[in-house]
């Protein structure tokens, strides 16, 4: 079980598997007992730190045994629980009223959901090598205009450079060979990924560089980058405004939320 605090920043598929929220049996469980135990005997710290390891022991046991923190506890998240049983089943109750639903329809939009993530279909193979395709494309096109600048770097290593010693021309003449060295390994590596690509596609003739088909797949791979981002950002600002209302917080990320839907 992933823990409610930071459940939603998990992806939906998981979501419906660890989430408290869809466990049955955790009901209004948040999964961060420990941490409320954990911050309250974090005063022990103080009294501890230089006391002995006998009363050191001494001081945690009385912590847990004779400590009101637990009995404080309960009865606060008890009377949460029948504040909630109340509220909530009259907000079911009306929401099935006025939607027509019945208790036997949850489990079904459950089931849906799930089903319909685990057939979520992907792009086909080919649609997918293709997209790849057109980005090492334009990886080679910067590759071979990386290598033009580093050989034309090379070319007036000697005639653009103010040395006045050979120790000063030979580095200047080293550190141009390694320029061009690194950028036609890049491009042969872009060079092999290309033919590579069109190999397994099948492909004759190059595609060329704003031709018919790399547009169309050029538009496809920025497309999904676009999408991409966007559940991220959607993500992001769910699990945001999650946060804030375990926290009490809900109407403080509006201007955001509004910054958002803008986008």
């Amino acid at each position: 079980m992933v823990g409610a605090f930071h459940g939603h920043a998990h992806n939906r598929q998981c979501q419906l598997d660890w989430h408290p929220m869809y466990i049955s049996g955790t009901g209004h469980s948040k999964g961060e007992g420990c941490e409320h135990i954990f911050s309250a005997s974090n005063e022990l710290a103080r009294s501890t730190r230089h006391a002995s390891r006998f009363h050191q022991h001494q001081a945690i046991e009385e912590h847990y045994t004779f400590g009101t923190w637990i009995s404080t506890f309960l009865w606060n998240h008890y009377r949460e629980g029948l504040k909630s049983v109340q509220m909530l089943t009259a907000e079911l109750d009306t929401i099935k009223r006025e939607l027509g639903l019945s208790d036997g329809d949850f489990p079904g939009f459950f089931a849906e959901e799930r089903i319909y993530l685990d057939t979520l279909k992907h792009p086909p193979p080919r649609d997918q090598l293709c997209i790849r395709y057109v980005e090492v494309l334009d990886e080679l096109t910067e590759r071979r205009a990386d290598w033009d600048v580093a050989r034309e770097a090379g070319n007036n290593a000697l005639t653009g450079t103010n040395a006045i010693s050979l120790e000063q021309i030979n580095q200047a003449l080293k550190q141009a060979r390694v320029c061009v060295d690194s950028s036609y390994a890049k491009l042969q590596n872009a060079e092999m990924l290309v033919v590579h690509c069109e190999t397994l596609l099948s492909v004759d003739k190059r595609w060329i560089i704003g031709g018919e088909e790399y547009r169309r797949f050029k538009e496809e791979a920025t497309l999904g980058k676009y999408r991409a981002a966007l559940d991220e950002l959607e993500r992001l600002v769910v699990m945001r405004l999650f946060e804030l209302s375990k926290l009490s917080l809900s109407g403080t990320g509006s201007e955001f939320f509004f910054v958002c839907t803008l986008i």
